[in-house]
């Protein structure tokens, strides 16, 4: 057994060193390098400064407000659409839970300008309708009212699935016994659904409160305008207006929206506490209320929310991308397809930005998945504490804003590297590399879930006969676990080819991403442009979460987000 790390375990001694390896570099090299760095600015007076500027308190009272707000009506949202599809058999289930998770795959700075152009005097939408309201009229989002409420439209499905994981493990035999006492539908949900659903609803309002602390897509595209700053968009800013101070700024800032999340995360903690309910007995779909002739009432709801919330806001998009011009009614006289055309075939700027997003999405995917399977064999081999803080530091980047891990790997990345003398800020490769840490634990949760599925004496069968761990992992394990990490490719994928908030601060020119370029376009007043290419990018988004959807019957139990 030489070269393993014990009698009956089939882990090389290597592996699990070399995964820490990966750990520190993408995970806590860079929240060290951003602690040090608040630290010397504490130091040398820098907080001083930062605490006594208007605009920290401004943007931390906008952050707080806008998602707190943000959080309840993600909570009215997630938690009525998780009980009405989960608990009842209201129709179309399947097609309802996949439209309802798609606004959380549509990157939020297309969501902020969908809204835009339905809604205000100059929606070409609503003037070919002719129920745009009177010119001169305010953008009624261009508010904190505006922003908080596409925060609730944007991170209600982490709160859909958040409550619906366990309430698919409500106790069914404790409904049944309650019902058989006589009680009505309306006291088993208070008296039983309801309280063992706390931990759900508690556990989707933290993750939706952390989610809208660091969302930068919405408040760049309705704060600015507004002169509404959110921390995420005041480093932006600040990064934007570059001085000597400017690291040592940004770190506390970023320090800041870090404490802000982990308190979030903390008090989750606490609620939480106390109420880690064991299910005895079965538990299942089968718990669910009959709705009788009231499901004629609640379907046209939940169907006429979707379409607020999806349809109403593409056609504004497609609308303002068939115009010559923003505040241009759509007719027929008006329509035009230039702007698609200029998107695809004359932007320069826009060409570079899909190559760029393609290559950085498929590059993240690819480079993750050679990790993420070595990864998941180390960690689900071994069972000891050090494994558990290893997985632990793997979610952290991801748990974190995206703003604090560009911060991070800014001050980790602005000096050339030691020894080998390379400076990669400014290029492709930092956005990369960040990529890979924020993006880790996506692509690792689906691997791990299909090891847990396999049964070990196959393995162990081809290692008593002499195969070595590479061909194990050829011959064995990877054909097994092949359609978990289709589903970690297309995830990961998916979320890297839309992102913005990593890649607004790390961008450069030629470097820009799909994000940075809509966001620039509408930045300068291109909006038809920027409104073609964010109708691309939805388009591509459904496409690969149909992909997703066909290999679903193929996965691992809670891989596909939006399926039982």
């Amino acid at each position: 057994m030489h070269g393993y790390v014990r009698p009956g375990n089939s882990q090389p001694v290597w592996l699990f060193t070399f995964i820490i390896l990966i750990v520190l570099i993408l995970s806590v090299l860079p929240l060290a390098r951003l602690a040090m760095t608040g630290a010397a600015a504490l130091a040398n007076g820098g907080a001083a400064a930062v605490l006594a500027d208007p605009a920290l308190w401004s943007a931390t009272y906008y952050t707080l407000v806008t998602a707190l707000f943000g959080t309840i009506i993600s909570l009215m949202i997630g938690c009525a659409f998780a009980f009405l599809l989960t608990l009842t058999d209201v129709g179309a289930k399947g097609l309802l839970s996949f439209l309802f998770v798609l606004p959380m795959m549509i990157p939020p700075q297309v969501t902020a300008l969908a809204w835009v152009q339905m809604s205000g005097p100059s929606s070409p939408l609503l003037k070919a309708l002719h129920i745009a309201p009177p010119l001169g009229s305010p953008q009624p989002l261009y508010s904190v009212g505006g922003i908080a409420l596409l925060y609730g439209v944007q991170h209600a499905p982490l709160v859909f699935l958040a409550l619906r994981a366990g309430l698919m493990a409500l106790p069914r035999d404790g409904v049944e016994a309650a019902r058989l006492s006589g009680a009505s539908s309306l006291r088993v949900f208070l008296d039983i659904i309801l309280p063992l659903s706390l931990p759900g609803i508690i556990a989707g309002a933290a993750i939706s409160f952390v989610s809208c602390t660091g969302n930068f897509g919405i408040p760049a595209i309705l704060g600015i305008p507004a002169s509404i700053y959110t921390l995420p968009t005041l480093i932006f800013t600040k990064f934007s207006a570059f001085t000597s101070r400017t690291f040592g700024d940004v770190a506390l800032l970023s320090a800041i929206i870090a404490i802000i999340s982990v308190t979030g995360l903390a008090i989750q903690d606490r609620a939480l506490r106390g109420r880690d309910y064991r299910v005895l007995g079965l538990s299942g779909a089968t718990a669910a209320f009959q709705l009788g002739r009231w499901k004629l009432l609640v379907a046209p709801p939940l169907w006429l929310t979707l379409f607020f919330m999806l349809a109403a806001p593409f056609f504004a998009l497609l609308a303002g991308a068939l115009v010559p011009a923003y505040g241009v009614p759509l007719t027929f006289k008006t329509m035009s397809f230039n702007a698609f055309h200029e998107i695809l075939f004359r932007q320069a700027v826009t060409r570079t930005a899909f190559v760029n997003s393609l290559s950085l999405a498929s590059g993240t995917a690819m480079c993750l998945l050679l990790v993420t399977v070595l990864a998941a064999y180390a960690l689900t081999k071994r069972k000891d504490v050090l494994s558990r803080v290893v997985s632990s530091v793997i979610e952290i980047p991801y748990s974190l804003p995206g703003i604090v891990m560009a911060v991070s790997f800014i001050l980790v990345f602005a000096a050339p590297i030691p020894l080998l003398h390379v400076t990669l800020y400014g290029t492709i490769w930092i956005i990369l590399i960040a990529y890979l840490s924020s993006f880790f634990a996506v692509s690792l949760k689906p691997v791990v879930s299909a090891f847990h599925q396999l049964d070990p004496a196959l393995e162990e069968a081809a290692r008593l006969s002499g195969a070595g761990f590479f061909r194990r992992l050829k011959d064995i394990i990877v054909p097994l676990i092949a359609p978990a990490a289709g589903a970690a490719v297309i995830l990961v994928f998916l979320i890297a080819c839309n992102e913005l908030t990593i890649s607004a601060l790390l961008w450069s020119a030629g470097t820009q991403t799909l994000g940075v370029a809509i966001y620039n376009l509408d930045d300068s007043g291109s909006s038809d442009l920027a409104s073609a290419l964010s109708v691309l990018v939805v388009l591509m988004v459904v496409f690969m979460m149909l992909l997703l959807e066909l290999l679903a019957k193929r996965l691992p139990k809670g891989v596909v987000p939006w399926r039982s």
